[in-house]
């Protein structure tokens, strides 16, 4: 009989990972593929892709690499369709490509503002329903990449990046309450605290450092702590969670 063990175990399954071409799509890509996931892969930058496809093959798993900008829905229909031809089915879905903006809200101008909203939020839900329209009666997983600024701030102007992550926090209860018992997808969302990325070399010096009296573990967080977090929920381990928001902030929300 199996163990308790093997239950956080990816073996057989296809995940679907979305800006995979640099920082934390890259570490969610090699870290499922760890877990013994097959891995699809897109972003805009076809030549970061490519890098990272190499790193999932060097793991020893199959990988597919696909250039598909994820607010144009033909497109994320088109990558999961290659997914499914070359890796045989989908089986979990890591909604990890975003923008973020930090502009006064008096500045900002509407085409950006859009711009992060059309990312990170409508790419999601397109990404989500050409998964759905793919999954098998088997079922799966969603795990959407959300943000601690969804549920607070963090002294930067940031109306856009907030807004947007406040967002998916509803997409996807919503879509955990319509898919869950329909078509056995499970839906959830991580809400990441301060890790570094794209998005925190943008910020301006000193600002990590200042922010971490708000972070009751003192520091930021490890790629590796927001992956195990995201393997936990692709995985059978969290078979009977559906619709939450788990924050992976070394205790930033409690304060």
């Amino acid at each position: 009989m199996s163990g308790i063990l093997d239950s956080f175990s990816l073996e057989g399954k296809v995940a679907v990972i979305t800006g995979a071409s640099s920082g934390l799509g890259v570490s969610f890509a090699t870290g499922l593929a760890e877990a013994g996931a097959d891995i699809a892969i897109c972003a805009r930058r076809v030549e970061k892709l490519e890098e990272t496809k190499a790193k999932v093959e060097a793991i020893g798993r199959r990988c597919v690499a696909v250039e598909a900008d994820v607010t144009n829905p033909e497109d994320c229909a088109r990558f999961v369709a290659e997914a499914v031809e070359k890796l045989g089915h989908v089986d979990v879905l890591i909604n990890n490509a975003g923008l973020a903006t930090a502009v006064p809200a008096t500045r900002e101008d509407p085409e950006e503002f859009r711009k992060v909203v059309d990312a990170n939020l409508n790419g999601s839900f397109f990404m989500a329903q050409a998964f759905a329209r793919n999954i098998s009666e088997n079922g799966g997983s969603i795990v959407n990449i959300g943000s601690v600024l969804g549920s607070t701030t963090a002294f930067l102007p940031q109306a856009a990046y907030g807004a947007s992550k406040a967002a998916i926090i509803g997409l996807t209860r919503d879509l955990a309450q319509q898919w869950t018992a329909r078509k056995k997808i499970r839906v959830n969302a991580l809400a990441p605290g301060f890790f570094v990325s794209e998005m925190t070399d943008q910020y301006p010096d000193g600002y990590l450092d200042n922010m971490m009296i708000r972070v009751p573990a003192g520091r930021g967080g490890q790629h590796e702590e927001l992956v195990a977090a995201a393997i936990f929920l692709a995985s059978d381990a969290s078979s009977y969670i559906t619709g939450v928001l788990l924050p992976v902030d070394g205790g930033m929300l409690t304060t």
